[in-house]
């Protein structure tokens, strides 16, 4: 009796070892950044017109990302491409370290440390639910909704990309409208209530609406 094959193991997750052509990595980029916009994934089409290739080439692309296990796809839904869990976007992975060389308090001296240690910023931010921080990417803020928790007009946002949220997250959210928020979520009896750090600004109140991620984190610049 021949001997039974090995289960082949999960495919990893980093870019490396998948061997993706640099057009592979531009359509996921592409793909993850129509979902943050607009809530679903671009056809054959507009990924070939944003590429510049045919449409046949693209869904050669598109499969053999599928077969790597770095898309999915859902059967018979238009536009349903989606980033497999576990897998980061090139630009989400970019480490982020600083040398870390003291503690500073107002009216007292730096307390020195470690040479060797490091401010890695990539880990500062990293998922509180456990995932890699590798999904982790950067929005600017536009306006002063949020202004009442520290999140300014022209900030930089931390985003874990994530589809759902407790009560108290701060998300981006899509609307029904097509627009996109940045507010705190809150799950009520029949409805969701988007609420702003503002009292200029009333909650916004839905039926639903889908959570394109959680904010881990702001980043100013002076």
């Amino acid at each position: 009796m021949q001997p039974s094959s090995p289960t082949p193991s999960p495919l990893p997750r980093r870019f490396g070892y998948m061997n993706l052509t640099p057009k592979q990595l531009r359509i996921l980029s592409l793909i993850r950044d129509w979902r943050i916009r607009f809530g679903y994934s671009p056809t054959m089409q507009e990924l070939a017109d944003e590429i510049g290739v045919s449409k046949v080439t693209v869904f050669e692309h598109v499969e053999a990302l599928i077969k790597k296990g770095a898309l999915i796809r859902e059967a018979n839904k238009a536009r349903s491409l989606s980033i497999a869990e576990g897998v980061a976007v090139p630009d989400e992975s970019r480490p982020l370290r600083f040398p870390l060389v003291g503690k500073i308090a107002a009216g007292y001296p730096i307390e020195r440390v470690s040479q060797e240690d490091e401010l890695d910023v990539a880990n500062l931010f990293a998922s509180k639910t456990g995932n890699a921080a590798s999904s982790t990417f950067a929005l600017k803020v536009e306006g002063d909704s949020m202004r009442d928790e520290g999140i300014l007009d022209g900030d930089y946002i931390l985003i874990e990309r994530r589809d759902t949220a407790s009560n108290g997250d701060r998300v981006v959210a899509l609307l029904p409208d097509g627009q996109t928020t940045l507010k705190t979520f809150y799950k009520e009896s029949d409805h969701i209530r988007l609420q702003p750090a503002n009292t200029s600004f009333q909650p916004i109140i839905v039926r639903d609406c889908r959570i394109q991620g959680i904010v881990r984190g702001v980043l100013r610049r002076y």
